[in-house]
Order: structure tokens, then sequence, then C-alpha cells
């Protein structure tokens, strides 16, 4: 008779958190795509290739940066509280370039190469936002600048701060006593990935200044439409796909216990929000701003809700997650209109509405909304102590996470646009920043990159009247109230 069959040993499940890093990694990496497409046809048609290229650049630039630097200094296990430092034993400047550093010796699932590529898809993100804000004047030097600086630099110090264990602002270094320093809830990035971008972009877009046309003689503001509302709605489409990666993922393991029920929540407050966002937009359009159903006003009241719900995807609950995204709409609109009208600010991608303002906003809901039992479901222990109860929402009782959330923010953003106004004015100062008007106004793609993106004969339909060189032809308006 066949002997029994040994018993197998038991199966490890550490390799199950790499792939599934690996798994939310291509997700967040496919966000780049997204993004190229969305600013793609948020431009005028004689820029395309220009944007695309800019996009391009930033993953490649990303990923190189990400890998000889900004890992190392952003969650290393070494360094202080200000940053990190690779965890074996090179010594000084050595010791900051995630370069020399294999992982191998951290452990044998391949979980520390698993983190790196999902983590660059963050990086690579915060750098892209920059991108949008500059669009359509910004040279490529300046551009290839701000990238390293920013995936570098500015953004892996951030990083550090609220998401490594050792960081002083973090939910995993929390100060008990006053809550000044430490305890801030920022589960996916709205303050950290999507904020720092954002204070970024609008520190770029202040410095270079509008395109030419977009205020007349009067500084009224002019229509400069994108080209293709088509690329905007599927580069939209493709950016929330992106984000069921992206804030499940950021658990970033699947197997202890109660993540898989944290993420599913997660993959349910990332959807409501980001719909109530963009319904919340395109009614308060249509009714009060320009009464018109507006494709684009949906698609950034959508990245809007997502953005605003990043921070506390993990620890806030559906109908609140719902409630956020409403209120994310509204700020969008708040910023979108404050910018582009009364300070006259010209951002193509209104990139600071959708994630600076968006991104404080969601950092800020968490101290209002997060409930206590899933705050501490994923944050069950808070350095060497566990979690009481004042950690939670306003809501909820407590108040140390909202006090924990205004500290972080105002840290942050005094870094963040400390460091990119010098970068910017730099720049500037040296001639780098911005093209001169005459390639502006012949278009990038024509004066530098060998042509248009498109055949001649849809280039003639996006050819500028005589008598203004600047923008696009837009077509005749409705008159208001003609379609319901």
């Amino acid at each position: 008779p066949t002997q029994p069959m040994a018993p197998l040993p038991p199966i490890d499940l550490a390799w199950a958190d790499s792939f599934y890093l690996l798994v939310v990694g291509c997700f967040v990496f496919f966000m780049q795509a997204g993004f190229a497409i969305l600013e793609a046809g948020s431009v005028r048609a004689k820029n395309t290739k220009n944007i695309l290229l800019k996009n391009l650049l930033d993953a490649c630039i990303g990923a190189m940066i990400w890998w000889a630097w900004g890992f190392g200094t952003a969650f290393n296990g070494g360094g202080n509280a200000f940053i990190g430092t690779v965890p074996d034993d090179k010594k000084g400047a050595a010791a900051f370039f995630s370069m020399w550093w294999t992982g191998e010796d951290e452990d044998t699932n391949g979980y520390s190469f698993a983190l790196w590529f999902f983590q660059f898809g963050f990086a690579a993100a915060a750098a892209t936002i920059v991108s949008g804000a500059v669009a359509e004047r910004a040279q490529i030097f300046a551009y290839l600048v701000y990238t390293v600086v920013i995936t570098g630099w500015i953004y892996p110090v951030v990083v550090h701060w609220v998401w490594s264990t050792g960081g002083f602002l973090s939910t995993f270094n929390a100060d008990y006593d006053n809550t000044i320093l430490g305890g801030c809830i920022d589960f996916a990035g709205s303050g950290v990935v999507h904020m720092t971008g954002g204070v970024a972009a609008l520190c770029g877009a202040v410095i270079i200044g509008p395109r030419r046309g977009r205020y007349n003689s009067n500084k009224e503001l002019q229509a400069m439409p994108g080209h293709s509302s088509v690329l905007v709605v599927l580069g939209t489409f493709i950016l929330w796909l992106g984000w069921y990666g992206f804030n499940p993922g950021s658990t970033l393991g699947i197997t202890p216990a109660g993540y898989a029920k944290t993420m599913a929540r997660v993959i349910v407050t990332t959807t409501l929000s980001a719909a109530s966002g963009g319904m919340t937009v395109i009614i308060v359009d249509r009714i009060i701003i320009s009464k018109t159903w507006d494709v684009g006003m949906v698609c950034n009241g959508i990245l809007g809700g997502l953005v605003s719900i990043t921070a506390g995807c993990s620890t806030i609950t559906p109908w609140y997650a719902f409630v956020v995204g409403i209120l994310g709409g509204f700020v969008y609109l708040g910023a979108s209109l404050l910018l582009s009208r009364v300070l006259k600010v010209d951002d193509p991608l209104d990139a600071f509405a959708v994630h600076g303002a968006c991104g404080f906003w969601g950092v800020i809901a968490v101290g209002f909304f997060g409930d206590p039992m899933y705050t501490k479901g994923y944050y069950a222990w808070s350095g060497d102590k566990p979690l009481g109860k004042e950690w939670q929402g306003v809501f909820w009782g407590g108040s140390k996470v909202l006090g924990a959330a205004v500290t972080t923010l105002v840290i942050e953003i005094a870094w963040v646009a400390t460091w990119a106004t010098l970068m910017f004015l730099a720049l500037k100062f040296a001639g780098v920043l911005r093209v001169s008007s005459e390639i502006e106004a012949a278009g990038m793609d024509v004066s530098k990159h060998g042509g248009n993106a498109y055949a001649s004969e849809i280039m003639n339909a996006y050819k500028p009247a005589a008598k203004d060189p600047s923008p696009e032809p837009a077509l005749e308006p409705m008159p208001a109230g003609t379609d319901a």
C-alpha cells in the first residue's frame, strides 16, 4: 500500500505581502499614464508632445533619484527624527545613498524591494503634480531640475517625518503629553504626497507667471481650453483606477490580522468620496458658476474627492467619506476660483486646487471624522503605548488627531514652500525657467520637439485667429439653459 504522505511544512505567508505590494505598486505606477493623458488633454494641441515628454522624464528621473537617494532618506531604519539613512554599516555621506543598499540582508521574501517599488510610484506622483501648474511655458531643463529636487530632497524628507517610525511627526512616534509633535494620521498621503506636490505647483505657477493671453490688459480671465475632453476623461478614469492601488496598498501588507478588512473598507471610502466630490462640483458649477455641464469640472471634482479621502480612507466610515468628498468638492471650487479670478494665478491643470487645497482638507478631515475603532484597528500601537480614546476625530470626542494634523500641515507647508520658492527663483534668475514669447506662441511641439503631435489637417482646426496669437479658438457658446 502507498505510504501516507509526510505533512507539508507550514507555508510562509511573508511572500504574500511582497506580492501584494508589487501588484498595487503597478496600479500606482500606472497613474503616471493617467497624469500624462489628463495633462495632454488639458493643454492646447501645440504643446501635446511637450507635456507627454515631461511625464516620461518624470518617471525615468524619479526612478533613478528614488533609488540613488530618495528611498534611503525617507524610509530606511537609520538616521534621526529629521532624515533617514540606510540601515547598515555605511558611514558619513554614504549612509544617505540607498543605491548602496541591496535590501537582501533585511528579508528573504523581497519585501524591501517591493516596498521600494511601491513608494517610487508615490514619489513620481508628487513630482508629476507640478508639471501641470507650469504647463505650456516651462523649459524642459527647468522640469528636469525640479523633478530631481522634489524627488530627491523635498518629498523624501516629508515622508520620513510622517511615515517612518522615527519621524518627529509620525503617528508611530507620537508625543502623548501635549501632541505638539507626532501623531498625524495621513494614511496614504493627502498631505505627504498631494499637498507637497500642490504647494510646489503653486510656487512654480506664481513665479513663472501666466501664459500669454490668459489675462487681457484689464487683468480679466480669458478662456484657454485644453484640446481634448476625451483625453481628460480617460486620464481621470485611469487615475481613479490607480487610486485603488494607491490607498488600499498603503497598508503595506495583506497578512497581518485585520488588514484585509481595512483594505476592503478603504476601497469603499475611496469610491464614495470620489463620486460625491464629482457630483458636488458638477451640480454647483451647473447652477451657480458656468451654468453648463462642464466635463472638465466633474473630472477635477472626482480627483478632488480622491485626494480628500486619501489621508483618512482607513479611519473614516463610509458615511463620513461621502461627506468628505462633498466638502472636498467645495474646497476645490473655492481654491480654483480664488487662484484664477482673484489672485490671477494661471494653473492650467488646477494642480493646487485639486492636490494642494484638497490635500490640506484631507488631513484636517481625519481630525474631525476619524473613527476610534478604525483608528485602533490599524494604528493599534503608536510608539511604545497603546492608542488612547483621545486618538480619534473631534466628532467622536477626541482632539489630539486634529491638533497633530494642524501642526503637521503648518510644518509641511513651510518646508515645501521654502524650498520650492528658492528652486523656482533660482531657475528664473538663471534664465532657464520659462521659454521665450516666440516659442510659447508657436507652440513647444514645433519649436522643441520636431513637429506637432497630430497630423497637419487636425492641427489646422486648432490654429489661432490672426488677431490673437495666444489662445485656441473656442466654439460658439450655447445660451445658458439651452441644454437641461
